[in-house]
């Protein structure tokens, strides 16, 4: 079926229409890596002091704590958190999340209870039969993060008369600098023995040493539900700059694209108009050296 000009122009219309919304969520994206990367950042100063906290704490009496021992016991007592998106277009993003943790959570003993962020990501643990324990929504700000990281710790603490959760894992997309993201897994609890050891070794910053007044336990498992805080920040925090970063990726490819249609459009527009010009020009033409003859003609008929 050849194209005509009218179809053409409406087919041009509507690409630039669309170009228009890609770049506009190009736009939205990019303004929102930042925002996420900046609250990464800004977490550092805390996340110093939760860790000096927790130094302490170690130099004091050590894990006492069971939410610090190297292992569990109870295999009901395992929990991974899983960040993925809520909407689409960003292309392999819940994928290779989603693959990631279930390669760690497969070879664990016992069954996972295993929580999603983002409703993509939780049909897909679904469709691979994971034990899912409940769906967050992703937040749409930093500011949401925080309330959202509140229930993630209150729904790990407790579920429907479960033991509460002393082993957790967590899996999520981080920005890079090589690629736009790459899959992480981190083991949050038991907390990690070699990392303990460093954090007693390390000096502390002043010439006054610290002191834990209290109990030492209650105020140990304080500071790792806030050291379990500040990591569920910065991974929410790291995961939606990695879906934006991916999203940003997928809308330049999809500008690329549409740039390469309407430059093949308007080159078929053009042909096709030239072609009409043309046309228009050979019937003048030939209008034009039919005169003479037709001239010719009815003189001789007159004569």
């Amino acid at each position: 079926m050849s194209e005509t000009s009218e179809s053409l122009r409406r087919k041009i219309e509507s690409a630039g229409d669309l170009q228009s919304v890609v770049r506009t969520m190009k736009a939205l994206a990019a303004s929102s890596i930042g925002q996420y990367e900046n609250s990464v950042r800004a977490l550092t100063d805390y996340y110093r002091t939760v860790e000096l906290g927790l130094s302490a704490c170690f130099r004091k009496s050590g894990p006492t704590s069971s939410m610090a021992k190297g292992a569990t016991t109870d295999p009901d007592a395992v929990g991974a958190i899983v960040f993925g998106s809520d909407q689409g277009l960003v292309g392999q993003f819940n994928e290779i999340v989603a693959d990631d943790a279930m390669e760690v959570l497969g070879a664990l003993h016992g069954r996972a209870q295993v929580w999603a962020v983002g409703q993509r990501i939780h049909a897909r643990l679904a469709d691979a039969g994971l034990p899912l324990m409940g769906l967050f929504a992703v937040p749409s700000s930093v500011q949401a993060i925080a309330p959202l990281v509140g229930q993630i710790l209150v729904a790990g603490e407790t579920h429907h008369g479960r033991p509460e959760v002393t082993e957790l894992h967590l899996f999520y997309n981080r920005p890079t600098s090589s690629a736009v993201y790459a899959p992480v897994r981190q083991r949050l609890l038991p907390l990690d023995d070699e990392w303990r050891r460093e954090l007693i070794a390390r000096p502390w910053p002043t010439k006054n040493l610290p002191e834990v007044l209290g109990d030492g336990t209650a105020t140990l498992r304080s500071l790792i539900r806030e050291y379990l805080f500040v990591s569920l920040f910065r991974a929410c925090a790291e995961s939606l700059a990695s879906e934006n970063a991916s999203r940003l990726a997928a809308m330049e490819r999809a500008d690329k694209n549409i740039d390469e249609l309407l430059e093949a459009l308007k080159g078929t527009f053009h042909r096709l108009r030239q072609t009409g010009i043309d046309e228009e020009l050979f019937d003048v033409v030939s209008g034009f050296e039919a005169l003479p003859k037709a001239r010719g003609d009815s003189e001789r008929r007159r004569q």
